[in-house]
């Protein structure tokens, strides 16, 4: 662990995600109380700051992927916080000037430009941190992430509640260029020469042949979507649970999100410590399971103490399993292709959960919460065959993930 603290790039790509975490919640908490104010608290209008969110992810994340394999991932890094910076500021002088709606704006760029740094910051990981650290330098980002899942709902609102959306959004502003500042102290980056005839859409089919060329990378995406679609189906059903179910304050909800942050932490470092010694399938498998049985337990459940529970051990298994896989992914996935890969496997996930958000109404009011839920855990449960398929080698052994085809063996190793 003291070898990793040593290490420059998971130090500045640790504290880059602090800042923008910070910004972000911020960011989020503002705008949601902002055009809470501005329309009366019309709940399409909110309904659409999660659209404008998880939209541009579906629809950029494959070409973003795509980019970031091709283009140098420190100055994507670099350029994408600075323009985020940028374009805050225009967003934030439309709304000076009273045009409200362009709110909206602001959390779709910075869902579109994270579809471009988030990939690059994986493959600065894959060069730059020794394998056998991977683990532990996800788990601690991935704990950081949580961290602010429990307090950057309580810093955003105390932010919005004493200074206002323009000092909000000026605060995401510092916060993108304090990142782009930060980043200009990564070590130089130097991509290998590609072919002249080489073009944007002949390396994203390249990518998807690739995922289609590994049965594990097939299975992942498989298991994932089935995820997303249950997931999706109860996500926008939680305030029902806790005011029909445990006949709570639709406000409470906020400290089942922090029971679920609490436990991402836990999980977080559980697997910085074990994350190596676990067996990805048996994780991913387990993970599934347990989620699919929470489902059912939180639907039938009419005691506070007994979901509340749930939503802790939810957070900590799930977020163990991100960690445990995507460990594995950067360790089986060739460098010159991660970004393609993430750009695969996240719009396959993001479809299912906007599939399931969009029908999780009409499955409530023709069959009711309880009957809804139970889809959703069926639907959750049939990823577990799929992971269990799954031939990955932990990360301390020999890797045993091999392409179907000789032909896709020569595509990544070009």
């Amino acid at each position: 662990m003291k070898e990793l603290f040593r290490n420059r790039v998971f130090l500045i790509i640790a504290s880059v995600d602090l800042i923008q975490q910070l910004g972000i919640w911020v960011r989020n908490m503002a705008l949601l109380f902002y055009v809470m104010d501005q329309t009366g608290d019309d709940p399409v209008a909110v309904s659409l700051l999660t659209v404008f969110e998880y939209l541009p992810i579906f629809v950029f994340s494959m070409i973003g992927g795509t980019l970031a394999d091709r283009w140098n991932p420190k100055r994507t890094m670099i350029a994408g916080d600075a323009l985020s910076a940028v374009s805050i500021a225009v967003i934030l002088a439309f709304i000076e000037a009273g045009w409200w709606q362009a709110v909206f704006a602001a959390t779709i760029v910075s869902a579109v430009v994270s579809q471009f740094s988030q990939p690059s910051s994986s493959i600065m990981f894959k060069r730059h941190v020794p394998e056998e650290l991977v683990p532990a330098a996800i788990g601690i980002t991935q704990s950081l992430m949580s961290l602010f899942v429990i307090v950057g709902p309580m810093i955003g609102t105390a932010v919005y509640a004493w200074l206002g959306v323009s000092t909000s959004l000026l605060i995401l502003i510092v916060a993108f260029a304090a990142a782009a500042l930060i980043q200009l102290a990564l070590p130089a980056y130097v991509r290998e020469k590609r072919p002249e005839d080489s073009s944007v859409w002949s390396e994203l089919v390249m990518g998807l042949r690739y995922v289609r060329g590994h049965r594990n990378l097939l299975l992942i995406t498989a298991t994932f979507a089935l995820i997303g679609l249950g997931s999706g189906l109860i996500q926008p059903l939680d305030i029902f649970l806790i005011t029909e179910r445990l006949g709570l304050d639709k406000e409470d909800l906020k400290w089942f999100y922090a029971l679920a942050g609490i436990g991402m932490l836990a999980g977080g470092g559980a697997a910085a410590v074990f994350g190596r010694k676990a067996s990805p399938r048996i994780v991913v498998a387990s993970a599934v399971v347990f989620l699919s049985a929470s489902i059912v337990i939180e639907a039938l459940s009419v005691w506070v103490g007994l979901t509340a529970t749930m939503r802790f051990l939810v957070g900590g298994a799930f977020t163990f399993m991100q960690i445990v896989l995507g460990t594995a992914l950067i360790s089986m996935v060739a460098e010159a292709f991660i970004g393609r890969v993430n750009g695969t496997i996240v719009p396959v996930m993001m479809a299912g959960m906007l599939t399931g958000s969009g029908l999780s109404g009409f499955f409530m009011k023709a069959m009711g919460l309880v009957p809804t839920y139970i889809i959703a855990a069926a639907i959750v449960l049939l990823a577990a065959p799929i992971a269990l398929r799954m031939k990955i080698a932990r990360p301390d052994a020999p890797e045993q993930s091999q392409p179907l085809s000789q032909g896709e063996t020569a595509v990544a190793d070009r």
